[in-house]
């Protein structure tokens, strides 16, 4: 199972929707956790969780960052190495085993930049907005902390009751407990953000 989508058209949105449920289903029962404890915690119904891990609906940021906390994981424990061999002491990762989550509803792609054991503590993101992309109209939250830097194209970053208007070269920091969203506000051209996600110490040790 994986939510590594090979870069290209080679996959449409329907097999990005199964690579991710299958991800999600084999995290959550692999920690013993059933349908109706991740609802009780995530607050979205066992119906709409059932269909995510069919991949008969597609996730929005919001709700991996929901379904990961309650898995005690970042968005990076989300993603599995490319490599039939995974190195069993992983330090680089090369640019062409680049993991690939494509949140395509949202016009939003995250390549995974630090080696996808899904116990790390830091997850450092290579996210591409396509024009006019966004993560909705509805702020939300999770654990950890996050900081980025614009490297090409514009980006709107709302956190709390702050709309910040960033440019290529800004960048930022905010605890991740304070509700939040971003887009990218330029209708023609795209952003590239360096992002990286730091869990706390606790989920940070989870196996």
């Amino acid at each position: 199972m994986s939510v590594s989508i090979p870069r290209g058209d080679a996959m449409g949105p329907e097999p990005v929707d199964r690579a991710v449920g299958q991800r999600l289903r084999g995290l959550r029962r692999a920690r013993g956790l059933s349908l109706e404890a991740m609802a009780s915690s995530t607050g979205l119904s066992i119906g709409f969780i059932s269909q995510v891990e069919r991949g008969l609906s597609s996730p929005s940021l919001r709700v991996l960052a929901l379904l990961a906390d309650t898995l005690q994981i970042g968005i990076g424990g989300l993603f599995e190495p490319t490599l039939d061999e995974p190195d069993p002491d992983p330090i680089v990762v090369f640019r062409k085993d680049r993991p690939e989550l494509q949140l395509w509803r949202a016009g939003i792609t995250k390549q995974l930049l630090t080696p996808p054991d899904g116990t790390q503590g830091m997850s450092l993101f290579h996210m591409v907005l396509k024009p006019g992309a966004s993560t909705g109209d509805e702020s939300f939250s999770h654990e950890g902390e996050e900081a980025g830097l614009v490297l090409k194209g514009r980006l709107t970053l709302v956190v709390e009751a702050r709309t910040l208007q960033l440019a290529e070269g800004d960048s930022f920091r905010f605890e991740s407990r304070r509700p939040h969203r971003f887009s990218n506000p330029d209708p023609r051209g795209q952003s590239i953000v360096l992002w990286v996600n730091v869990l706390g110490p606790a989920q940070a040790k989870v196996r």
